[in-house]
């Protein structure tokens, strides 16, 4: 069923023309979205102020730089290319094995190197950019996914959207790899977003190419039960985000190696509305508590403080049929 404007604002649906005009504009100071927008400013700040991130292992600024691309990753089987200052998934590669003097893609799939070499050309004229600016071409170390999570990945690795409007954890999702989004957490693409309750961390209800779902689309694993281990670690690294890049409305994406913990991913200063969607709510009645909640404060929380009002303050019960509600995940 499609809603009406008017049913929309009712649910506190947050629309993309008001998340622009009262928040990105309104919190976010201009000058500060290079600090987000360039992927390497961004793992760079990250490292400055103690936040852990996947190992950077190149930058490709040219083309004569980009015919030399090998000897960033020298024998690595396993990497993922991206652009500096890319959006929505597109421009990114992920690899995940070697074979036949190929590339191997998680969905099975073989590239030869010049393939690689023309996905460098095309990052570096600003095919996959914001505004189709020419930028530049990351390798970094391919993040492994939690064992835990290997039903639910599709040879790619979940990561986790939180939003925090004005350090506050007010949203967030565990977004899912698919075979059809081809190893990349994706909504756009294919990907499962499950919506996640801030309280508990746990799995509250999930959709795919906005239509709700009870488990994983290519496993068939529940999502029901599904959790986050270290959720308050997670909530943590999300609020102090604030503090580190200055924005007041920001999307801070994460993620969970098998070996290394908790990694920040990136920064979006203009994170996406889907994540409504997947959590079956309007960001609209939290953001509004957090606002009312920062006017009537006399002095600032710190992040600790933030997230434990945010958890007490946005818990919620999960929406799965009871039947599918036993945990696949015994143990976390």
């Amino acid at each position: 069923m499609i809603l009406s404007p008017l049913a929309l604002r009712r649910h506190g649906v947050l629309g993309i023309n008001a998340r622009n005009a009262n928040y990105v504009q309104r919190y976010n100071p201009r000058h500060l979205y290079p600090l987000v927008d360039d992927k390497f400013l961004s793992k760079t700040l990250a490292r400055d102020h103690g936040l852990p991130a996947p190992e950077l292992l190149g930058r490709v600024s040219t083309e004569a730089e980009a015919n030399h691309w090998q000897t960033l990753i020298g024998d690595r089987t396993e990497f993922v290319l991206k652009p500096t200052g890319g959006s929505g998934g597109h421009g990114i590669l992920v690899i995940c094995g070697r074979r036949d003097g190929g590339f191997v893609k998680p969905s099975g799939a073989v590239l030869r190197a010049e393939e690689i070499r023309r996905q460098l050309s095309n990052i570096i004229t600003g095919l996959h950019s914001l505004g189709g600016h020419p930028g530049d071409a990351l390798f970094e170390a391919r993040v492994h996914p939690l064992r835990a999570f290997a039903d639910y990945s599709a040879g790619g690795v979940p990561d986790i959207r939180v939003i925090v409007f004005q350090g506050y954890p007010v949203m967030a999702m565990l977004r899912l790899s698919t075979s059809a989004s081809d190893g990349k957490a994706n909504l756009h693409q294919g990907a499962v977003g499950a919506g996640i309750d801030l309280a508990s961390g746990r799995a509250v209800r999930g959709v795919c190419r906005d239509r709700p779902l009870a488990q994983h689309p290519d496993s068939g694993a529940p999502l029901a039960g599904l959790a986050l281990p270290g959720w308050q670690n997670l909530l943590q690294m999300a609020a102090r985000s604030y503090e580190i890049t200055g924005l007041g409305y920001l999307g801070v994406d994460l993620v969970i190696d098998e070996h290394l913990g908790p990694l920040l991913l990136e920064w979006n200063a203009r994170p996406g509305l889907s994540i409504q969607l997947a959590n079956g709510e309007g960001l609209l009645p939290r953001l509004r508590a957090v606002e009312a909640r920062v006017r009537h404060r006399r002095r600032p929380e710190p992040p600790a403080d933030r997230v434990a009002w945010a958890c007490g303050s946005f818990a919620r019960p999960p929406q799965f049929p009871a039947a599918q509600e036993k945990s696949p995940q015994p143990g976390l």
